[in-house]
C-alpha cells in the first residue's frame, strides 16, 4: 500500500492539479449514431465510417459479416468485437491474425471499432474522448439495427484492448456473455500497472490523470474501471484470462532485440495478477477460465494461437 501512495505521489508530481468536472453530457446519444461511409474490402469484409455524437466525428470500424448474413436476410446474429491494443488502430486483427479465415464458416458477427491509441476504452475524466459511450450506447445498438446483431454478444482484447474488454463486461453486467482479456493488465492499483501506466502515457504526450483523475483525489473514479475492483459484476459472464511468462519462444524468432526486451517487460509481471483476479473471481462464483504458457512474449503470435484456442469455447458460449 506504501508503494502504491509513492508511485501515485510520482503521477501527481510534475504537473498542475486538474480542475476537470467529469463529463455531464447527455449519455443517451445511441439513436442518433449513424453510418456515414461503407467500403467493401472483399464479400465478407467492409470497413464503415461512424459518426459518433459522443466523439463529433466519425470512426472507423471493421466488420466480418456471418456466413449466412447475406442469405438469411430475416435472421439476427451473435455478436463478437475483438478490441485492439495500444498504439494500434481497427485494422489490426485482419492485418496480424487469421480470423477472416477462423470465422469464414461461423454465423457470429466480428465487430473491430477504433478506440484510439491510447483511449483506454474510457470516457476521460477530462471530458473527451467518450470511448465507453461510443462503443457501449452508440456502436451496439447501431451493429444491432444495421447488420442484425442479437444480443448474444461477447468481447475480446489484447493488451489494452483485453483491459477494454474486461471494463465494459464489468461496467455493463450481463452485456456480455463472454469476455476474454489476452495479455491484460486487470488492476490498475498494482504498483507495476501503475507504473507502466505512468510511464506508458508519459511517452506518448498523455496525462494519465485526464483519463480517470489523480489516483488518490480521484480513487473512485480509478476503482470504478478497475477490473479487479469488480468482481461480482462477471457473474452473468464467462471471463477467459490469459497471458505468457515473458520469456522469448520459437515464435519471437527474428525479432530485434530492442522489441523482444519490450515484448518481454510487457508480459512478465502479468502471471501473477492474473492468478489473483481470477481467485476472486472463482470465489464469486464467476465462470472463469485461464491459460497461462510458457514461452509467451507480448505480442501478435501468442495472441494468434490464444485466438484460435478459445473460439470454440466462444461459439458455444454465444450459442447457448
Amino acid at each position: 500500500m506504501a508503494l502504491f501512495f509513492l508511485l501515485a505521489l510520482i503521477l501527481t508530481a510534475g504537473s498542475p492539479p486538474h480542475a476537470h468536472a467529469r463529463d455531464s453530457a447527455p449519455r443517451r446519444a445511441g439513436d442518433h449514431a449513424h453510418i456515414a461511409a461503407v467500403r467493401n474490402i472483399d464479400d465478407r469484409t467492409q470497413d464503415i465510417q461512424v459518426y459518433s455524437p459522443a466523439m463529433r466525428t466519425t470512426i472507423p470500424v471493421r466488420i466480418i459479416l456471418p456466413k449466412s448474413w447475406k442469405s438469411k436476410r430475416n435472421a439476427r446474429f451473435p455478436v463478437v468485437y475483438l478490441l485492439h491494443g495500444g498504439d494500434d488502430d481497427y485494422t489490426s486483427w485482419t492485418r496480424e491474425t487469421d480470423v477472416e479465415d477462423l470465422t469464414r464458416n461461423s454465423e457470429a458477427l466480428i465487430v473491430m471499432p477504433d478506440a484510439g491509441r491510447n483511449g483506454y476504452y474510457s470516457d476521460w475524466f477530462a471530458g473527451k474522448p467518450r470511448w465507453e459511450t461510443f462503443h457501449i450506447r452508440e456502436l451496439v445498438p447501431l451493429i444491432e439495427r444495421a447488420y442484425r446483431g442479437s444480443s448474444s454478444r461477447a468481447v475480446i482484447g489484447i493488451s489494452m484492448g483485453g483491459f477494454g474488454a474486461l471494463v465494459y463486461a464489468g461496467r455493463h453486467p450481463g452485456m456480455f456473455r463472454y469476455a476474454a482479456a489476452m495479455s491484460s493488465y486487470v488492476d490498475l492499483f498494482e504498483p507495476s500497472v501503475l507504473l507502466a501506466l505512468h510511464l506508458g502515457s508519459q511517452r506518448e504526450g498523455i496525462d494519465i490523470k485526464d483519463v480517470w483523475g489523480d489516483p488518490v483525489v480521484h480513487h473512485d473514479v480509478w476503482r470504478a474501471h478497475n477490473p479487479a475492483s469488480m468482481v461480482t459484476s462477471y457473474r452473468r459472464t464467462h471471463v477467459h484470462l490469459s497471458a505468457g511468462d515473458g520469456s522469448p519462444g520459437p515464435a519471437d524468432g527474428g525479432r530485434a532485440l530492442d522489441v523482444l526486451l519490450a515484448s518481454t517487460l510487457g508480459e512478465v509481471t502479468l502471471p501473477e495478477q492474473i492468478s489473483k483476479f481470477a481467485a476472486a473471481l472463482r470465489s464469486e462464483g464467476v465462470r472463469t477460465t485461464t491459460h497461462l504458457y510458457r514461452p509467451g512474449t507480448h505480442s501478435w503470435p501468442y495472441w494468434q494461437q490464444e485466438l484460435h484456442a478459445v473460439w470454440p469455447q466462444v461459439t458455444r458460449t454465444l450459442e447457448r
